[in-house]
């Protein structure tokens, strides 16, 4: 009996020991105050804010980065323009003594006693278009082609007997030039009708 007691003491004291090793958690609802909800709050709106005026500056810089990185192609652009059109008033300037090698050689050709002459004026005319060509100069092919404004000057309107001439240029009064890919003087033409 007395194994008995000792052992139901024992389980009672080992159920006690078991009870109080492991204490239950408590939450002290006293220690919260009011005053620290609404430092979370402010901290929480000032984080709000500055999370705010970072996406403004972010969003800042990348337009600003856009806008001087447009600025600087256009730049560019206008440079390598210039450029490539730098001696365009001096072409203009130049292209009707173009004109006037023409109207010489037409005037020449026609006479036996000046073929030498007129071999030599056609060399310095071809020897001068040569130049043109090795700056960006061409003539406009405009004969037989259907009238393009973008490249021709209509003059004059001739009527024509058949009809898929219509449109279409069939004399070339004065030749037109590009330079590289723009129209520094328009082909003046007679566009049949």
């Amino acid at each position: 009996m007395e194994n008995q007691m000792e052992n139901s003491e024992n389980q009672e004291f080992d159920n006690h020991s078991l009870d109080n090793a492991v204490p239950e958690p408590t939450i002290d609802t006293d220690t919260l105050t009011s005053d620290q909800e609404p430092q979370d709050a402010e901290a929480s709106a000032e984080s709000d804010k500055m999370a705010e005026a970072c996406r403004e500056w972010q969003d800042k810089y990348v337009r600003l980065s856009a806008e001087f990185d447009n600025f600087r192609k256009r730049t560019l652009k206008e440079k390598m323009d210039l450029v490539a059109s730098g001696g365009e008033e001096m072409i203009r300037a130049i292209i009707p003594v173009v004109d006037d090698f023409e109207r010489a050689i037409a005037a020449l050709e026609g006479k036996e006693h000046v073929a030498a002459e007129c071999e030599g004026i056609r060399l310095i005319y071809q020897k001068f278009l040569d130049i043109l060509k090795s700056k960006g100069v061409t003539p406009i092919e405009a004969m037989g082609k259907t009238l393009d404004v973008d490249f021709h000057d209509a003059v004059a309107k001739v009527p024509v007997p058949e009809a898929e001439r219509k449109g279409t240029v069939i004399d070339v009064v004065q030749t037109g030039y590009l330079l590289k890919d723009k129209v520094i003087r328009f082909a003046k033409v007679v566009v049949g009708e």
